[in-house]
């Protein structure tokens, strides 16, 4: 079997993260492939009332997607009065995934918002968006001498068996056809923060469990080099 887009199994697809995208605050543009998501960070001296007066901040996240972001037109939330489930679970998904490498005691009693935009989706939304958030959060803090609240790096990526074959980071075309599709969320120190994995058909062995979570490993070479480059390049 050959991938749609030529890549070896264990191959990511191209990643591009640009960081300051936006003048107007702390920002990156990550693509990877044809998924482009536009991350931004934003510190507020505040926090929500339960907080107050602990001496600890807050992360939180808001995903969305823009209306041509897919093949088809799509609804703003907007305009229902509501945000649907999907939206809620991946925005929920990107904050707890930064919240686990920042120390909320060193960021203060502030508030810092992480906004996930997705420009175009071609599959991995989720997590190209939580591996862009992390170069926008560290911008952020680094603006604000706060980087010392990073406690390690984060990133995502996805895995799947596509025709028996287990792959690395799921256009669209495969992720729609997937026996297995798995979303895998992980420190720089290689730290497990969220797996995500669901059988569409056939159930899977603990084996397979394994060698995905290998495969995604390996992903996260190339994601964390691009972190860093765009980090170093800011």
């Amino acid at each position: 079997m050959s991938r749609p887009d030529g890549r070896g199994f264990d191959e990511p697809r191209s990643i591009a993260i640009t960081p300051g995208f936006l003048q107007s605050a702390p920002s990156a543009l990550i693509e990877v492939g044809q998924t482009r998501v536009l991350c931004t960070a934003i510190i507020e001296e505040s926090v929500p009332p339960w907080m107050r007066g602990q001496g600890r901040g807050w992360l939180t996240a808001e995903y969305g997607m823009l209306p041509a972001s897919t093949g088809q037109r799509k609804q703003r939330d907007a305009t229902k009065g509501k945000l649907d489930g999907r939206t809620v679970e991946i925005q929920r998904l990107i904050g707890r995934s930064l919240r686990a490498v920042v120390d909320l005691e060193q960021l203060g009693e502030n508030t810092l918002w992480i906004d996930c935009d997705v420009l175009e989706a071609d599959g991995g939304t989720r997590c190209a968006s939580i591996t862009g958030a992390y170069v926008a959060a560290h911008l952020a803090l680094a603006k604000i001498g706060r980087t010392a609240a990073l406690r390690d790096s984060i990133a995502a990526i996805s895995v799947g068996i596509v025709d028996g074959n287990a792959v690395l980071d799921l256009p669209y075309v495969e992720d729609s056809r997937a026996d297995v599709d798995m979303n895998v969320v992980m420190t720089g120190s290689d730290g497990l923060v969220e797996v995500q994995g669901t059988a569409e058909g056939t159930p899977f062995p603990r084996a397979d469990l394994n060698s995905l979570l290998d495969l995604a490993g390996i992903g996260m070479t190339a994601l964390r080099a691009a972190q860093q480059a765009a980090i170093d390049a800011a």
